[in-house]
């Protein structure tokens, strides 16, 4: 699936770009035949101009009133000899009467765009006819850049589109291997079960059962996590103090004796809605994580602070840290700083708080060799 995406990605790429190579050439090519054609036009109507000055009384001039009249799309801009705007044509109305100013500014622009025609009025005095591209030149001339946008908002939709659906069918296929691992672990557990209820008739076994059975709820625990991935979790009322107490006791229990471990909270009793099960799993992965970083020395705390509007849950510990560019990228699938590890568990502790909890899971600070500080948000 991801190399169908990236080569839907490449083809549409090199469709764009093959569009607007072509789409430019055409333009550039039509562009210029048009103002080829203007400028001709613009030679004509000096002409048509010059002869009605220096016609005979009885010329039939109805040729040369003709071309000047039907001139009705190039803006031009008359001057005698020394710059004075003497007439003007096909420019806008309005701003003519209202702005004293916008002539000079049309003149300036015109004679940017294309050298004067010089209309000779007798042997001492000369006009000046100064052009500017019609409106039909100026649209032909932007279409490209309208055409490169509308084709950049185009592939956007469609890898946005692409991208969706990779996403999905991705989310598809771990809530699929997370119910089916579920499923499969009920089988055994249900034979180990029975198995520790056999054993429990003969009370020598007692010890082996009790630790067994620690093992077994644990087993449940986390089939069942696994079996709520993909659904509507429920969510309960519950004491956070009294969850990351119960989650942190278990960890410490696992963890080296050279590793403390603190909570810190202003109240007793900070409550919130919460799915137990996925919840402990956030927190277990990321004191985990912290002892990973720490490598059998140093120090994890957790400090719960309870605001109006929401809680916030700050995990630290005193590890090796995580440079400042990999903040974003260790919450991606797959992706692991680590030698062992698929690179799953940030993810889903991301995904089970955004999407389970409507909350947020964030890397709030972290430097090398001085340890992180992950920091889950919840709205109250």
């Amino acid at each position: 699936m991801f190399k169908q995406y990236i080569g839907w990605r490449f083809t549409l790429v090199a469709v764009a770009v093959v569009i607007i190579v072509a789409t430019i050439w055409f333009v550039n090519n039509l562009s210029e035949k048009i103002q080829h054609e203007e400028t001709k036009n613009v030679a004509t109507w000096v002409e048509a101009n010059r002869e009605l000055l220096q016609a005979p009384e009885d010329a039939n001039l109805n040729l040369a009133v003709s071309i000047i009249t039907t001139n009705t799309t190039i803006p031009l801009i008359l001057t005698d000899d020394h710059g004075k705007i003497i007439d003007h044509r096909n420019l806008d109305s309005v701003e003519v009467a209202n702005n004293p100013h916008y002539l000079e500014k049309q003149l300036a622009n015109f004679k940017k765009q294309h050298p004067p025609f010089i209309m000779a009025i007798d042997a001492k005095t000369n006009n000046y006819i100064y052009y500017g591209d019609s409106l039909i030149l100026k649209q032909v001339r932007y279409y490209p850049y309208i055409q490169l946008l509308v084709v950049a908002l185009f592939i956007g939709v469609v890898l946005f589109a692409l991208s969706s659906t990779n996403r999905a069918t991705q989310n598809q296929v771990w809530v699929g291997l997370a119910k089916e691992t579920a499923h499969q672990l009920g089988t055994p557990l249900s034979s180990m079960e029975a198995w520790l209820e056999i054993l429990r008739e003969n009370n020598e076994n007692l010890p082996l059962v009790t630790e067994l059975a620690k093992d077994v709820d644990r087993l449940k625990l986390i089939t069942d996590r696994f079996s709520k991935i993909g659904s509507v979790p429920h969510l309960e009322e519950r004491n956070l103090v009294a969850q990351v107490e119960n989650m942190m006791a278990y960890i410490r229990k696992r963890a080296p004796q050279k590793v403390t471990f603190s909570l810190h909270n202003t109240e007793p009793e900070v409550m919130a809605m919460i799915s137990p099960p996925l919840f402990d799993w956030v927190l277990e992965n990321l004191l985990k994580n912290a002892l990973d970083a720490m490598e059998g020395t140093g120090e994890i705390s957790v400090v719960i602070e309870n605001h109006t509007a929401h809680i916030v849950i700050d995990v630290t510990d005193t590890g090796k840290g995580v440079p400042k560019g990999l903040h974003d990228k260790i919450f991606t699938p797959g992706f692991s700083t680590k030698k062992r590890g698929w690179g799953l568990g940030l993810s889903l502790a991301k995904r089970i708080i955004q999407d389970y909890h409507k909350g947020r899971l964030t890397v709030k600070w972290s430097e090398p060799n001085k340890g992180t500080t992950f920091r889950i948000w919840l709205r109250k």
